[in-house]
């Protein structure tokens, strides 16, 4: 069953799970460019709640790390590892 819910931004929207996350909000903040909008929402936020928002600081973190992020799921690391190849980086060994 879907709950009506109301954000702080006063966007008014459904939601069946117990997720804060107001899903207008979310597509307001969502980048238009670089790696971080290739991602899923939840996987985005995952690497930003951990202060990665570059190409930098993903290349310091290993695969095993990210994946046990909450959010971050099997999917999101051949888009990670690619983005990395293009910049000459790769993931932590």
């Amino acid at each position: 069953m879907k709950n009506k819910r109301i954000c702080a931004n006063g966007h008014t929207y459904f939601k069946t799970s117990d997720c804060p996350v107001c899903p207008i909000c979310e597509q307001e903040l969502k980048p238009t460019t670089g790696f971080l909008a290739e991602l899923s929402a939840p996987a985005r936020r995952a690497l930003e709640n951990k202060g990665i928002t570059t190409l930098q600081q993903l290349a310091a973190c290993s695969k095993k790390e990210i994946l046990a992020w909450h959010g971050m799921g099997p999917a999101s690391i051949p888009k990670l590892s690619n983005a990395l190849h293009k910049a000459g980086l790769a993931f932590k060994k």
